[in-house]
């Protein structure tokens, strides 16, 4: 699902930076650095994280929201199982760990598929291609990434377990907190991205 999506948005990010870049300044040179540079810094932690939102943190809360309803978390506080470390603390470490390996994954997938559109269209070679992301990103780039991927993966399992381990009797209020879930993670990863993209301005 990374892949497939991640890849889209990496031919789009390019073709859009290639015909504004030939509008503006009659130049496509600079096309494979900032497209890197928007890679790197935006979409392919952006779009993992929402795309783990959908698929992780929906799953998250649909099934701690049937453990409540059905009264399992009742009888892990019985056996004096803490809810919290027995259910949430797994899925925290998991799905932060999971979502820095993606953002990884996404941003090598994002830059390969780029790549293939720059030489495609645009004539570039990879070596080309290379020197040109060089100049423009570095590895602190990289780094901040994994951090923003980091924190989206803390933020997603947080959110749904809460509204999961909250949810009201019935199927209705399990779905009612999927989508409560699925909607807060959302917002979530909106604003955390503007707050995290606003303090690494200043290490840039």
């Amino acid at each position: 699902m990374v892949l497939f999506s991640i890849s889209f948005a990496a031919v789009v990010t390019i073709l859009e930076y290639a015909y504004h870049m030939k509008l503006v300044i009659q130049s496509a040179n600079m096309v494979p650095g900032f497209a890197a540079l928007l890679v790197l810094r935006e979409l392919g932690s952006v779009i993992t994280a929402l795309l783990l939102t959908s698929r992780v943190g929906a799953g998250i809360a649909a099934e701690l929201g049937i453990m409540q309803i059905t009264e399992q978390i009742e009888a892990l506080r019985l056996l004096q199982l803490d809810p919290v470390r027995f259910l949430v603390v797994p899925r925290v470490i998991a799905t932060v760990f999971s979502a820095m390996a993606l953002t990884v994954f996404a941003n090598a997938a994002c830059l390969f598929f780029a790549m293939l559109v720059s030489i495609r269209d645009l004539s570039y070679s990879f070596g080309t291609f290379l020197s040109a992301m060089n100049r423009f990103t570095s590895f602190k780039d990289v780094l901040l990434s994994l951090v923003k991927g980091g924190v989206f993966g803390f933020v997603i399992p947080v959110v749904s377990c809460y509204y999961g381990l909250n949810c009201k009797p019935g199927a209705q209020g399990v779905g009612r907190a999927t989508t409560k879930a699925v909607v807060t993670n959302a917002v979530s990863i909106i604003i955390l991205d503007f707050i995290l993209t606003w303090l690494f301005s200043y290490l840039y």
